[in-house]
């Protein structure tokens, strides 16, 4: 008697656990699948560019300083940045969206790219290319920097738009580019303090 309780019991419960994953598959077939928007789309367009230009100044650093705390800065940054741009195309081409054309002279995503927030001007980079030694870190540090602080006003404009920054894919990619520009920032301006001044 004991025996049919326990089987009568367990029996029930399997049959309450296929009624709730039932009722959870439902409803997600129910609840619609949020959508990107255009503001997304041009989000990842401008920062692919803005990427870009990233690693044109990161490129710039082993021939021209010699301190391999900023060389090691400049390969974690050319790293990350490298990936998040292949990340930011899969997005695009998964969604049958166009990539940017990162020619000189070209919009980007919609952008011109002298708009583009915290972007050096071919001035502020041909300077950059120009300099040598701490003449060249002081640059860099305070290019990158003006760089990633544009990247934070491009996440803070997309989070701004309404209906913007949804889709989890989007959310998830822009919070994370937040996270690593301000903890970069830090470690930039932590370097960029101990410079000596000129």
């Amino acid at each position: 008697m004991q025996k049919s309780s326990r089987t009568v019991a367990v029996a029930g419960l399997l049959a309450l656990a296929a009624v709730s994953a039932s009722a959870v598959a439902a409803s997600a077939q129910a609840a619609p699948a949020v959508s990107y928007s255009p503001a997304d789309v041009g989000f990842m367009q401008g920062m692919i560019a803005h990427h870009a230009q990233a690693l044109e100044m990161t490129a710039l650093v082993p021939a021209r300083t010699a301190r391999a705390d900023l060389r090691l800065l400049a390969e974690r940054i050319r790293v990350s940045q490298e990936s998040e741009i292949k990340t930011m195309e899969q997005w695009l081409l998964a969604r049958g969206e166009q990539l940017p054309c990162l020619e000189p002279g070209h919009q980007h995503g919609g952008m011109e790219h002298m708009l583009m927030p915290g972007m050096a001007t071919p001035e502020q980079m041909a300077r950059m290319a120009a300099a040598t030694g701490a003449e060249f870190d002081r640059l860099f540090l305070e290019s990158m920097i003006r760089h990633h602080q544009g990247a934070l006003a491009m996440v803070a404009a997309l989070f701004a738009t309404p209906g913007a920054g949804q889709e989890p894919q989007v959310f998830g990619f822009a919070s994370d580019v937040d996270a690593d520009q301000r903890a970069e920032i830090a470690r930039m301006e932590v370097l960029l303090g101990a410079l000596p001044h000129p």
